[in-house]
């Protein structure tokens, strides 16, 4: 075969000649070694990954590793023609190349370095790799290494979500979710690295739907009966006057018989819907499939189809959009946190002074927090000298309060503030159940989705100063 003699001859005898160098091994072990990794993640991904579904992945696997086999191809080309200039220099270039042969001990020993390297190689880029993707699947690694997720980490320490990872949420399991979520953690790396986001990060229908995440823990067909939710407010009057208000809550859902009843129960069906923004805040157009498979289209009155937006089948997302990472409203914090006590509302006018620190403007968190505390501070050792002298703990105690009323809840260098992520669970601080049951949408029928109060709640007691029914039920 004499091509195979000649390819032997003219480019193989010469390659391990001058490849048999120190820069060219180390190359070819980083190679083999990063291309080893590679091999083993590729197999684990087309016969079933059973290991971390983080976003990431793709950053490490298709981007970094892929590099580094690169750069030890580099490096042996660069080790080769450094040799063979070496020995042009010099004139050592032999007449005949060395056979390419396991007798000869130059190559042999070339040989033996390669693999010791290699398999060192592969221990440290195989453990790297995986410490690397067990990092990224933790929730610090999503909340505080990415810097700009500042808003969605605070959020979500402080809600009901705050021991489930990241991932369980928002990587959809099976090859297509895994494959959707690399591209787009990859994607949304580089316009971090670019410094090119925006601001705010807006939630969007990329979240995988809840069938795929949520309904892993939660069962969606549960009947929840009836809850009792019981809000405290407080005046801007000097005694910071509270008031309480109890609604009954129809969450319903679906019975042992398969009876369907409340909110859950009314939003079973197969239920699609149009929206005229990302954040699915203005719906003009919703479809409801009835129990006998025919349909009804609502569409709210003067309201003009969105032209290229298609139908969304409804699902616990649309109204729990904010399970994991939910900010709250000014009052409606401050409010809560009055309630457990801190700040006080033993201290004259708090609600209202408060009120008017929290809803200022700040340039930063840290301006925030200077302003916030030396605000109520000086409002009391100027305005109520008594109360500071007599009460000062509990007046730096509220103040300690409202700062992490603010930071919890406002970030400006994301310019997230007050209401910037609407909540769509009720109608108070947003559109929420009002995007449909706002009483305009109608069928060609007549027939209007209901905005019926007492479809989804009773208000039993309305800012009253002491319920009798909470003392009838033995609570206060």
């Amino acid at each position: 075969m004499p091509n195979a003699g000649s390819f032997r001859e003219n480019w193989l005898r010469p390659f391990f000649f001058y490849g048999n160098n120190w820069l060219s091994l180390i190359g070819g072990a980083i190679t083999t070694a990063s291309a080893m990794v590679l091999a083993a993640f590729w197999v684990i991904s087309v016969f079933g990954h059973g290991g971390s579904s983080n976003p990431y992945l793709g950053i490490l696997f298709d981007l970094l590793l892929p590099g580094v086999f690169v750069l030890g191809l580099v490096l042996i080309l660069v080790g080769i023609l450094i040799r063979r200039s070496y020995l042009l220099a010099t004139d050592q270039v032999p007449s005949f190349f060395p056979e390419v042969s396991l007798q000869d001990p130059a190559f042999r020993h070339g040989l033996e370095i390669v693999a010791v390297a290699t398999i060192v190689n592969f221990i440290i880029v195989g453990v790297g790799c995986y410490r690397g993707v067990a990092y990224m699947d933790t929730v610090s690694f999503c909340g505080q290494t990415c810097h700009v997720m500042a808003p969605e980490n605070a959020a979500y320490h402080v809600s009901s979500h705050s021991g489930v990872a990241c991932t369980e949420c928002h990587v959809a399991p099976g090859a297509a979710g895994y494959v959707h979520a690399k591209v787009n953690g990859t994607k949304q790396l580089f316009m971090v690295v670019v410094d090119h986001y925006p601001k705010p990060i807006m939630a969007d229908s990329k979240v995988p739907a809840a069938s795929a995440t949520c309904l892993h823990c939660h069962n969606a067909h549960i009947d929840l009966g009836d809850k009792l939710l019981i809000h405290k407010a407080y005046a801007d009057d000097s005694s910071n006057t509270q008031t309480t208000s109890l609604t009954l809550l129809h969450v319903g859902g679906q019975d042992v018989l398969g009876h369907l009843s409340g909110i859950h129960g009314a939003h079973m069906g197969r239920i699609e819907y149009m929206a005229t923004d990302s954040a699915n805040q203005t719906i003009p157009w919703v479809r409801k499939t009835n129990s006998d498979g025919s349909t009804t289209d609502f569409v709210a009155a003067g309201a003009a189809l969105p032209s290229s937006a298609k139908p969304h089948v409804m699902d616990c997302i649309d109204c729990h959009n904010r399970a994991a990472h939910s900010f709250d409203t000014a009052q409606g914090a401050l409010d809560r946190m009055m309630a457990q006590g801190s700040p006080s509302a033993s201290l004259p006018f708090l609600h209202k002074e408060a009120l008017t620190l929290l809803n200022a403007k700040y340039d930063s968190q840290t301006d925030a927090k200077t302003r916030i505390s030396s605000g109520l501070i000086t409002f009391y050792r100027s305005q109520y000298p008594s109360v500071w002298d007599t009460h000062r703990a509990q007046v730096e105690g509220s103040a300690a309060a409202l700062v992490k009323i603010y930071s919890t809840n406002v970030f400006p260098s994301m310019k997230v503030t007050w209401g910037t992520h609407p909540n769509n669970i009720g109608h108070n601080d947003s559109p929420g159940c009002f995007r449909c049951h706002d009483g305009s949408h109608t069928s060609k029928t007549g027939q209007t989705i209901t905005n019926d109060c007492s479809t989804c709640h009773n208000l039993v007691v309305s800012n009253e100063p002491h319920p009798k029914l909470l003392a009838d039920l033995g609570m206060r």
